[in-house]
C-alpha cells in the first residue's frame, strides 16, 4: 500500500497524466475536425506536406528529418501538426539570442586574459586543426598550463572529488545530469553543507529530468536552506513542448577555479557501486588542474548566468596562481556542445579524431545510436587498415536503446568494425582514443540526444601523460569484454526488420 501511495502522488504520475489528457484531447480534437469538415482534411494534408518540404530544406541531420518525414506522410492529418508542436528541436529565438550574448562574454573574456597561456602550445597538422575547430566553434582554446588526472572507474573519481572538495577556499560549483541521495550524494552534501557555513559560494545545477526519479520535488528550496546556491534545469511542466527534449547532461565540478572534474559520472551510487543495477557499473572521470580548469569555471558561470539571468564577473572568480604538472608538449581543451547553435561540436570532435587517426580508434560508449556520418566515418577508417573498436555494455539499462545500438552491430562489423560487449555489467563512459596522443573523456553519448539536444561537454586531450593511462585502461577493459562475432548477428528475417525499423525511429530515442 505504502508503495502504491508512493506511485499515485509522484510528481511524474501527475506529469504522465497532464501530458496524456493534453494528448487525448489533441488526437480528439484533429479526429472530429478531419471526420466532419473535409475542408480541415484538406488543409491538414496540404499543411503536412508543406511541412515535409519545409524538412527537407532545414539544414538538420538527414535521419531526423527521415524519423519525422515517414510518419508525416503515413498519417498526414496528424503529421503536419505534430511536427509544428513537437518538431523543432531548438529553442526559441531569445533563448537562442540570450545564451549567444553570454557566449561572446565568454569568449570576450577568454581573450583577455589567456593569450600568452596558449601562445606556447606546438600544435601542427592534424592537433592544430582538430584544436582550431574546438576553439572556433566553442570558444575555448588549448591551453599548455593544465594538468590531468584520469580515474578508470567511479570509486576512484568518487575519493578524489571528496578530496579536492575539502580543499577549497573560495567556491565550489556543480553541475550534474543527476543527483541521487545515497552514500556518495551524502559525502558530497556533508561537504558542501560545512563550505557554506564557512562562507565559500557553492552553487549547484541539476537537470530536473535527469533527477525526476531521484530527489524530492523543490529540492532546491532545502538546499538554499543550508546555504548552497541551487538551480533546476529547464524544470518539467505540464505541457506538451519539444523543449523538454533539451537537457543538460553536462557533469562538472569546479574547484576555486583552478581544479575541476568531468567526464561520465553521475552523483548516484550505481556509478560507485555501492548497489549493482546493472551489474557491475564501468564509468571513468578526468580531473583538471591549472588553465583547462578555468575554461571548465566559465562554462559553468556562462550557463549559471544564463538560467539566473544575471550577468557575471568573471574577473572575481579568476583563480590564484597554482602549480599543475605540467604536459611536456601536449594541451588540455575542454569544450561544450550546445542545441542551441547548429553546430554539432561533439559530433565533429568524434568524426575529426576517426577521420585522422593513422593506427587506432579506440572508442566506450553505453549507447551506439549514430548517424549515418558517423557510420561512413567508422566503416572508411577500419577498411583503410585502422583498428577501429568500440566496447558497449553487456547488461543494457534501457532494453530497447541496447536493441537499438545491437541493430548498428551488422553494418559497423561489416565494414571492419570490432565490437566488444562489457559482460560485467554496463559500461557508462564515453571515452575516444586514438593513437597514442588523441584522446576525449567527457559526457558525449554516441546517439542523437547527446550529439544534438542536449548540453554536453567534454575534454579534447592531446600528447599527454594521461592518454597512456587512458590505452592501459582500454586493455584491462578489452580482456573483460567478449567480441561479437558475425555468428551472434540475428540472422531471423523478423528481427532484422523490427531492427530495421528501430534504427529507421533512432532520432526519437
Amino acid at each position: 500500500m505504502k508503495m502504491m501511495k508512493n506511485i499515485l502522488f509522484h510528481r511524474i504520475t501527475y506529469l504522465a497524466l497532464a501530458f496524456g489528457v493534453q494528448l487525448f484531447l489533441l488526437v480528439g480534437i484533429i479526429l472530429r475536425f478531419s471526420r466532419y469538415f473535409i475542408y480541415f482534411y484538406g488543409f491538414s494534408v496540404l499543411l503536412s506536406l508543406l511541412v515535409v518540404i519545409l524538412i527537407v530544406n532545414k539544414s538538420m541531420n538527414p535521419s531526423y528529418k527521415l524519423a519525422w518525414i515517414i510518419p508525416i506522410l503515413l498519417f498526414p492529418v496528424f503529421g503536419g501538426l505534430f511536427y509544428i508542436m513537437f518538431g523543432n528541436y531548438r529553442p526559441n529565438k531569445k533563448t537562442r539570442l540570450r545564451m549567444e550574448a553570454i557566449s561572446t562574454q565568454v569568449h570576450s573574456f577568454l581573450q583577455q586574459n589567456i593569450q600568452d597561456q596558449e601562445a606556447n602550445i606546438p600544435l601542427t597538422g592534424s592537433a592544430a586543426c582538430q584544436s582550431l575547430y574546438i576553439q572556433q566553434s566553442s570558444s575555448f582554446p588549448p591551453m599548455a598550463d593544465s594538468g590531468t588526472v584520469y580515474f578508470s572507474i567511479g570509486e576512484e573519481f568518487h575519493l578524489g572529488l571528496l578530496k579536492e572538495l575539502e580543499k577549497a577556499e573560495k567556491y565550489i560549483f556543480l553541475e550534474y545530469f543527476i543527483i541521487q541521495e545515497g552514500t556518495m550524494w551524502n559525502s558530497i552534501l556533508d561537504i558542501l553543507k560545512k563550505k557554506a557555513a564557512q562562507g565559500l559560494d557553492i552553487r549547484i545545477i541539476y537537470d530536473d529530468v535527469g533527477c525526476l526519479m531521484t530527489l524530492p520535488r523543490h529540492y532546491d528550496q532545502q538546499l538554499r536552506k543550508w546555504g548552497i546556491k541551487a538551480c533546476v534545469f529547464n524544470p518539467l511542466v505540464p505541457v506538451l513542448s519539444a523543449l523538454h527534449n533539451n537537457r543538460d547532461h553536462r557533469k562538472i565540478a569546479v574547484i576555486d577555479g583552478h581544479t575541476a572534474f568531468t567526464g561520465g559520472i553521475n552523483i548516484a551510487d550505481e556509478y560507485i557501486n555501492q548497489y549493482k543495477k546493472h551489474g557491475h557499473w564501468k564509468d571513468t572521470a578526468i580531473l583538471i588542474t591549472g588553465g583547462a580548469a578555468w575554461s571548465m569555471t566559465l562554462m559553468f558561470l556562462s550557463l549559471w548566468g544564463f538560467l539566473e539571468d544575471t550577468d557575471e564577473d568573471f574577473s572575481a572568480f579568476y583563480p590564484k596562481a597554482t602549480e599543475a604538472a605540467l604536459p611536456s608538449n601536449g594541451a588540455v581543451q575542454p569544450f561544450t556542445d550546445s542545441p542551441l547553435d547548429d553546430e554539432p561540436v561533439g559530433e565533429s570532435v568524434y568524426l575529426n579524431m576517426i577521420s585522422k587517426a593513422e593506427k587506432y580508434v579506440y572508442i566506450t560508449t553505453p549507447y551506439l545510436i549514430i548517424d549515418n556520418e558517423m557510420v561512413t566515418a567508422l566503416t572508411n577508417a577500419a577498411k583503410s587498415g585502422i583498428d577501429v573498436r568500440i566496447i558497449t555494455p553487456g547488461v543494457p539499462d534501457k532494453r530497447i536503446i541496447h536493441a537499438v545500438t545491437r541493430s548498428f552491430y551488422p553494418i559497423l562489423m561489416q565494414g571492419g568494425v570490432r565490437i566488444f560487449e562489457y559482460t560485467p555489467g554496463f559500461i557508462h563512459s564515453k571515452v575516444f582514443l586514438s593513437d597514442d596522443r588523441f584522446g576525449v573523456v567527457g559526457t558525449i553519448n554516441c546517439d542523437f540526444r547527446s550529439l544534438y539536444l542536449h548540453f554536453e561537454c567534454g575534454a579534447w586531450l592531446y600528447d599527454i601523460p594521461a592518454l597512456s593511462d587512458i590505452y592501459k585502461d582500454f586493455g584491462e577493459t578489452f580482456l573483460q569484454c567478449q567480441e561479437v562475432s558475425q555468428e551472434q548477428l540475428p540472422r531471423n528475417p523478423l528481427k532484422n526488420i523490427g531492427s530495421s525499423i528501430l534504427r529507421l525511429f533512432a532520432p526519437f530515442l
